[in-house]
Parts: C-alpha cells; structure tokens; sequence
C-alpha cells in the first residue's frame, strides 16, 4: 500500500477523492499524518507498518475536516497531535452531543459505512509558538496559516525535502477556502506565499488528495492557485481546468459556483447602502 516519495517518507493513496496519508519514519516508529480513509484501508496500512517492524509513535492531523482527523485501534494508542486552532474546533464539535450526526452529514454515501467514528479528531493541540511536530525523528516543521481552515498546517519534512501540504496544492482540487474567516482570500493567498518562500527546499509536495508532485510542479501549483484565487477575488472566470467541463470531478464546478456566490454575499452585507 506504501510508496516511497523521499527516503523514510512514504505515503498512501485512499480510493477516497486520491486522499493521501503519509508516513515519516523516525528512530523507533513513524509519525503518522491524516490516516485514512475506511477502516479495511487503515488497518491494511497498520499491517504494512507492523511488517516493516515500525509502530505509529506519533500521529498529526493537518486539520479538523473529517477525513484527516480518523484513526483506527490498530495504530495503537500513540499521541496524535494538530495545531491549538484545530484541536481547539475538535474540541467544539465533539463537545456537542449530536456530533456523530453533523459529521454524517458531510461523509460520501458510498463510503459512509466504512468509516470509523469512535477515534474520530482526538487530537491533542500544541503550544501556539510550536515549530515543530515533537517526536523522535526527522526535524519536521509547523507552517501553520489559515487558509483552508482554521488552524490548517502545512508540514516540512526538512532532511527529506517533503512538504506535506494538508488539503492545499493539489493537481485535482482547486482552492477550498475558508468562508467562515474574516478575509478568506488574504488568508489563502498569505499561505500561497508562505509555500513560495520555502520552495527551494523542497523535492516533492505531498497534497492533501491528488497526485504527489515535484520541485517544478511545487511551483506551478502555487502560481495555479494564486490565479485562482485571485481571479475569484476579482470576479472573473479562472483559466483552470480543474472546475471547467473537463474537472477531474463532476462536482468541482459546482463547489467553485457556491463559493463566488458566497463571496459575493459577502461583499453585499459588507458594501454600506
């Protein structure tokens, strides 16, 4: 199930949206980034990591959405680990009784029944000026913004040049942004430059769902998302083949429509009369 993007980093790739979960192997175990997504695939992964003789001693949520927040027993009980902000918006919504349910409502039908709850976002938060993830391994750096959503971290696998970039910088997704933040655009285009400033370090972007990419395809996919973005601030039709009538998903333009329409119910409520 495992492939190797860089020495000691490898990742698997879900049937779900290509979500990708990654492993960073360290002196006694691996970390363990955004596991998923069914439970026959989490535990298939835990045995691979058993034949290779490494337990999970340490896990990272990128951030709270469902699908980078689920675990499975078979990866034991090792601590998992998110920003504050994100296990801060764990900790809201497992606090409400009807969670289970709110949660439901947002999963794939046709996966529904293969996803596991019980373990669903237990993640301990880190301080806010942490930099880095705290485990016996390679140094692998916090680059928190807020972008996709609250508390969203990219990590950089420093020794390895890896970044693993959560639901940002993906092939097959455009730019999701976070309706809900006081200046989602800002906030998406800040952590587009915080990407760009680390990229000469980097040999390979691992992306939340989509297919792992290069040093060049880094590049190309943070200008690709800056033109989007932008061209959703300025009210114009992107040039991007991810929401045009060949979308890698027959869903996608439908999400870009809903978010320009949010955008502008926004700037209507904000424009004085």
């Amino acid at each position: 199930m495992l492939k190797q993007v860089a020495e000691g980093v490898l990742v698997h790739e879900s049937e779900f949206i290509q979500s990708n979960s990654v492993v960073v192997q360290g002196r006694a175990g691996v970390l363990l980034i955004d596991p998923g997504i069914t439970s026959n695939e989490m535990a298939a992964l835990a045995n691979d990591l058993r034949e290779l003789g490494q337990p999970v001693v340490a896990g990272f949520s990128t951030h709270p959405d469902w699908d980078h927040v689920l675990w499975h027993a078979d990866f034991g009980d090792a601590p998992r680990y998110g920003t504050a902000r994100c296990a801060a918006s764990l900790g809201d919504l497992l606090s409400q009784a009807d969670w289970e349910a709110q949660v439901a409502e947002g999963l794939p039908p046709e996966y529904a029944e293969e996803i596991p709850m019980d373990l669903l976002g237990l993640i301990t938060g880190l301080a806010t000026e942490a930099a880095q993830v705290p485990w016996d391994g390679p140094r692998v750096r916090i680059i928190e913004h807020q972008a996709h959503a609250p508390g969203h971290a990219a990590l950089l696998i420093e020794e390895r040049g890896v970044l693993v970039a959560g639901d940002m910088l993906s092939d097959i997704l455009m730019p999701f942004l976070d309706l809900e933040a006081a200046d989602p655009i800002e906030d998406y285009l800040a952590a587009l430059r915080l990407f760009a400033s680390v990229a000469d370090g980097i040999d390979a972007v691992v992306p939340g769902h989509g297919s792992v990419g290069g040093a060049e395809q880094l590049r190309a996919r943070i200008e690709q998302d800056r033109e989007y973005v932008q061209a959703l601030r300025d009210g114009e039709v992107p040039d991007d083949p991810r929401v045009g009538p060949s979308a890698p998903l027959d869903w996608l333009p439908d999400v870009h429509r809903w978010q320009l329409e949010r955008l502008a119910q926004r700037e209507q409520r904000a424009t004085p009369e």
